[in-house]
This record gives C-alpha cells, structure tokens and sequence, in this order.
C-alpha cells in the first residue's frame, strides 16, 4: 500500500512539471536570459515601426539616420560624380605668361570643385602648341596638394596651336588603361576640356569626332580672338552646353562655377526614394538601396526584412520541436507512470 501511494506522488509530481513546461512553451512564462536581448515582436509591428522612419521622404521634411547625411533646404542635389578628366591647353606664343598663369589658376580652382583620388576623380593634362606635352598622366596624382602643384609647375611651349594632334595625343596616350583611365564598365565618364585662344593649325573636325565616338566628352572654352566654328566642331552636342566663350583670360576663373554645375552629378538619394533602411547613390545618377545589420533585403530591392527575428522563430520552433520528440520517447510524465506501475506490479 505504502508503495502504490509513493507511486502516485510521483505521478503527480511528474505531471506537475510536465504543466509548467507547457506553460513555458506556449507564452506563459518567459525565463529571464530573454528580457537581456531584444524582445520578440510580431513581423508586422517591425516593418510598420521603420516604415517611419524612412529617411528622405522628400527634401522638405528630411529625415536623419546614422548612415546618411541631411539635406538641407538651400543645398542642391549637386555631388562630385567620380571623372577621367583631361584638360588640353593652349600654350601657343598668343598666350602671354600672365594670361597662361590665369588658366594654371582657373585649372587650381577647377580642381578645388572636385573630389580628387584613385575612386573619386583623376585629372590629367595635355600641354600644347606647335608641339604637344603631356605634363602628367591620370595615374599619377590622387591628391589635391599633389595636384595643384603639378599645376603651378606648367610651362607654355610657345609658337603653333595644333590643336587637332592635341586631341588625338589625349585620346590615345591619355584616355587609356595603362595610362589610368578606367574601364568602360565602371560607368566612369571620360571627359576633355579644350582651353584655347586661336584658330587651329591643322584639322580638328575627324579627330575630334574620332574622340567622341570613343566615348569622350568635349567642352570647348574660347579666349578672346578664338575661332568659334572650331570649337563647335570639336564640342560633343548639345553645343550651347559644351562651347563656352569668354573674353579674356582675366575672367577665365569666372567659368569654375558653371563647370561644378556642368559636370554635377545627381544626388539620386536626395531627390526622393522609395529604400527601407539605406539609400546609396550609385556612379550613374541611379541609386540602390540596402539594409541596416542583421537584416536582408526582400525581392522587390527596396524593402528589409528583420533576419534576427527570423532566427528568433526558429530557434522557438526547433526547441518545441525538441520537447515534443522527448515526451514521444517517454521522458514525459506517462513514460514515468507506466515504469513505476510496472515495478508496482
């Protein structure tokens, strides 16, 4: 008798615990190792708590994030857009020494607007006359200090304006690999301003053609007597956005600020985007968007999916799953019963 009734003590016991397991299981009661990580919230409740918080709705109501930079109202959606830039300049005996100084000026200034190094913008320069130099190549200055001193130590070459050998020079020597212009499929645009005050001595019109149909794009900047129709031949179309003119070297500098807006490249991000988490501007004036650690980016590209809450739900699954396959191999309180009924018995 004294057995049977021991028998069911543990029975009852057994059953005890196997309710409060359950209990656990199925919400009721949360150990405290969970309270110390984040808490498990529905998926919905997450994607409706950061679609809130998605920065740049519209440049009037910015919103901040950690990883992005504010907009402010009077700032333009002008960035330095990464360029193999080239300028070609005329250093014929026309140019006195003042005025050459004038263009190594405005070419400092120029540089000043951009963002210079081996991802951002590399700049090179073609000298020349009735002869062509190439002072340095798009290789070998990825600093502004470096550059603009390379700049200072340019010397004009004196008589002749063969202008047509000096494209053909930057199209050839310049604008390739091995010189430090990048590959086509980096979406880097490839550019040449031409800085001339005359009229050239050989033929600008195949070559210069030849150079935009490599892919290059031409600004022709006109100094005091220089030949317009010339530098309409060279210039890539639209022309009234590639041919400036200006009527001294004096005001040379004054073209800086129309260059920046010229050679500006969107802020795709700050016009306006539809990203869960992160904007990215890409080199082409497009944008992508990505998500903020411990999270994925669904199929539509645009929106995140909490990846650690995921996990959350698995480890919970797998550990009921556990529970489950211990009962179903009579560790549960029935397993215990019939083993005890059996030695009763």
């Amino acid at each position: 008798m004294t057995s049977l009734i021991g028998g069911l003590v543990c029975c009852i016991s057994f059953l005890a615990l196997e309710v409060q397991a359950t209990y656990r299981l199925h919400g009721g009661y949360h150990p405290r190792q969970h309270q110390a990580d984040s808490p498990i919230v529905p998926r919905q409740t997450f994607q409706r708590g950061f679609q809130q918080q998605q920065p740049f709705q519209s440049v009037q109501q910015p919103a901040q994030s950690q990883n992005q930079r504010t907009i402010d109202l009077g700032e333009t959606h002008c960035k330095s857009r990464p360029l193999d830039l080239v300028f070609i300049i005329d250093s014929s005996r026309s140019v006195r020494p003042q005025e050459f100084e004038k263009v190594k000026i405005f070419l400092a200034d120029m540089v000043d607007t951009l963002e210079i190094g081996a991802d951002a913008t590399r700049v090179a320069v073609v000298n020349y006359a009735s002869t062509v130099k190439i002072e340095f190549l798009l290789k070998t200055h990825f600093d502004k200090p470096g550059l603009k001193a390379a700049l200072a130590r340019i010397e004009s070459l004196a008589a002749g304006t063969m202008t047509g050998l000096a494209i053909k020079t930057a199209m050839e020597e310049t604008f390739t690999e091995g010189s430090g212009a990048r590959l086509t499929n980096k979406n880097i645009a490839k550019v040449a301003i031409i800085v001339t005050d005359g009229r050239p001595q050989d033929t600008v019109e195949e070559v210069a053609a030849a150079a935009r149909a490599a892919g290059i794009e031409i600004y022709a900047v006109g100094v005091d007597r220089a030949d317009m129709k010339s530098l309409r031949l060279m210039a890539s179309l639209p022309l009234d956005e590639h041919v400036f003119y200006v009527e001294t070297y004096g005001v040379i500098e004054k073209l800086t600020s129309k260059f920046r807006e010229t050679l500006c490249g969107v802020d795709a991000c700050a016009l306006g985007h539809d990203c869960d988490h992160i904007c990215v501007n890409n080199n082409d004036n497009s944008y992508a968007c990505k998500c903020r650690e411990g999270y994925t980016l669904n199929a539509d590209k645009k929106t995140c999916s909490p990846g650690s809450l995921q996990n959350q739900n698995q480890n919970q699954n797998q550990n009921q799953n556990q529970n489950q396959n211990q009962n179903q191999n009579g560790s549960g309180s029935n397993g215990w019963c019939t083993f005890i009924s059996e030695f009763i018995g």
